[in-house]
């Protein structure tokens, strides 16, 4: 058997909560301690990587915990190295445009998170850059790999909902202001001017979420909000928090389905997760967490009587049954890495490209025009 391929990655931004957490460690280190990605053939490639921060320090801790080599404060050396063919952004979105022109522009395949640029104009010019360059690339679309989602795509190709009729979202959690308890994200997320704003952030994943699973999205209807405008940062500094911090947005869908998805960092949760999906259909409805997802038959559905005399005598939670833990479900940020390196080295299909992640600033974008001009806003299909 030939010997296992080196793939040098230089990974930006892995310093922070997800680019550590969810990149790094669960996906990239989990990666090596398992030997590697392997081929159709049975070669394995083995990611080598390049941390790289601003904070040498802080990059050299972390590589050093988690069994690294390589790093360094100084990207544009990292980058004329030929012997690492991708770089890797999970940044900050404000930087991410310039980051990835200047790699591709060094010959390097591309793979980042979302959002890829603040505007679809810039967005739209990464994917021009990407076809001159001639280089492969490939944006982050985590949560099509949600165990819950994942069961949800199965009960949709079984045919299970007959014709989908709507799609209700629910996403978001209290995040705490910061003055009298630590808040659990960063204070960048609530300030215009570095980029926050959560139709920003959200809107770029529900595109891709409502495309691959319900349907294109065709129009939106969006109104954000600044509920909290004052915040305290990670040094415990009092801040104006003047970029959106909820959204409730519709949407409609090709083949007639609507969707409706709420997104709220300022909302207390009584559901069964952070993020739920429900699933109408003429034979059956659904209901989708991060994990689990429990669904309801038409033959199985319950008959209510509105009565506003008499407590309900309906538990209607008890009425849904759990879809089985049929197979193991991996990371999926670590299982979308392992598509894309697969890619890469055996040319294997790869669809969530830089142009994917346009949708998804496509979307965002009409969802701000949308709120400022409090008006549907169609979305016209993304050509090079």
């Amino acid at each position: 058997m030939s010997k296992d391929i080196r793939l040098g990655i230089i990974m930006n931004g892995v310093t922070g909560r997800m680019g550590m957490n969810q990149h790094l460690i669960r996906s990239i280190c989990a990666i090596r301690k398992d030997g590697g990605v392997v081929l159709k053939n049975g070669r394995r490639v083995m990611p080598d990587p390049i941390l790289v921060g601003r904070n040498l320090d802080k990059v050299a801790r972390l590589a050093k915990a988690h069994g690294i080599e390589r790093y360094t404060d100084d990207l544009d050396a990292a980058l004329k190295n030929k012997d690492d063919t991708l770089f890797f952004d999970a940044a900050t979105t404000q930087a991410r445009a310039g980051l990835l022109k200047k790699a591709m522009a060094a010959g390097k395949d591309i793979y980042c998170e979302k959002p890829t640029a603040e505007t679809l104009a810039v967005a739209m010019d990464l994917v021009k850059a990407a076809k001159k360059y001639g280089v492969k690339n490939g944006v982050v679309q985590d949560k099509l790999f949600l165990p819950g989602l994942e069961k949800m795509k199965v009960l949709i190709d079984s045919g299970f909902f007959g014709k989908i009729l709507s799609v209700r979202g629910e996403f978001g959690y209290w995040v705490f202001e910061g003055d009298w308890q630590v808040a659990q994200r960063p204070s960048w997320n609530y300030r215009s001017k570095d980029g926050g704003g959560i139709i920003l952030d959200m809107l770029c994943h529900w595109r891709y979420v409502l495309d691959n699973l319900f349907g294109g999205v065709k129009s939106v209807s969006c109104l954000g909000a600044t509920h909290i405008p004052k915040r305290w940062d990670e040094n415990g500094k009092p801040y104006k928090a003047d970029s959106d911090d909820a959204a409730y947005a519709t949407f409609e869908l090709e083949g007639g389905v609507i969707a409706q998805i709420n997104s709220s960092w300022v909302t207390r949760v009584r559901r069964d997760d952070l993020v739920t999906f429900h699933v109408d259909g003429t034979l059956g409805s659904a209901v989708a967490g991060l994990h689990k997802c429990f669904v309801q038959p038409r033959v199985a559905t319950p008959k209510p009587v509105w009565n506003p005399d008499l407590p309900q005598s309906i538990n209607f939670f008890d009425t849904w049954q759990e879809v089985p833990e049929n197979r193991v479900y991996p990371n999926g940020f670590r299982a979308q890495w392992e598509m894309y390196i697969r890619h890469l080295v055996d040319n294997e299909p790869f669809k969530w490209t830089l142009l994917e992640g346009a949708k998804g600033v496509q979307l965002a974008e009409a969802g701000l025009k949308s709120w400022k001009e409090r008006r549907w806003i169609d979305l016209p299909e993304l050509k090079i």
